[in-house]
Formats: C-alpha cells, structure tokens, sequence
C-alpha cells in the first residue's frame, strides 16, 4: 500500500503560486490514481483534481479550473498540484490521496490511501 506526504504549501499573497508536492512509496505508484482535496475550516473536504494512472485524465473541480494543473511522473512517485492565481477562498489544508487501479474520480470515498496534508494560505 502506498503512503503519501504532501509537501510545498505555505503563505502566499493573492495572485501568486505554489506548487504542491505528494511524494509515494512504493514500486507500483503507476497503478494509483491520486487526487488532491482540500479542506478549510469549518468546511467539508472537497475535490480538486485528480490524475488517473497514464496521467492521461486529469478531471478539475470548477473552482480551480484554468488556474490549477495536476500532473504526475512516474518514474519519480510524484504528483505535482500547480496553483496559480491562487484566491483568498483557496486557503485550505490539501491533501493528496491514491485509489489503487482507479480512474481518478471525484469522491473522496474512493480513495483508501491519504496522506497528512499541508497547508496553504492566501493573503489579501
């Protein structure tokens, strides 16, 4: 089973970037589909873009299209999360999560493996 860390979140003005890191064990990463979901206070945790196996599928929460890229190298275990333009109302914890042979989908309940998550805040 894999085990994921999160890296990358920090303090950023509106309108910067960051990019996020999760980095897996294991030898079979290239069968996970991972995702990213974040949660801010006080509010359920929500999808934001998932990378299906090939990397071939990456579907994007609404709230974060045109602005956020999910992208994955297999050959390293990673998956990247790049925020630009980043808002105010995108100040969350992110996590990322794995769902062994899956198809990145957007439930949270597909997915068995997660790790700490980090956090990101946006400033004015």
């Amino acid at each position: 089973q894999a085990q994921l860390v999160e890296s990358g979140g920090g303090l950023v003005q509106a309108g910067g970037s960051l990019r996020l890191s999760c980095a897996a064990s294991g030898r079979t990463f290239s069968n996970y589909a991972i995702a990213w979901f974040r949660q801010a206070p006080g509010k359920e945790r929500e999808f934001v873009a998932a990378v299906a196996r090939s990397g071939g599928s990456t579907p994007y929460a609404d709230s974060v299209k045109g602005r956020f890229t999910i992208s994955r190298d297999n050959s390293k275990n990673v998956v990247y999360l790049q925020m630009n333009s980043l808002k105010p109302e995108d100040t969350a914890v992110y996590y990322c999560a794995a769902d062994l042979w899956g198809m990145g989908q957007r439930a949270a309940s597909a997915y068995e493996t997660w790790g700490q998550g980090t956090q990101v805040t946006v400033s004015l």
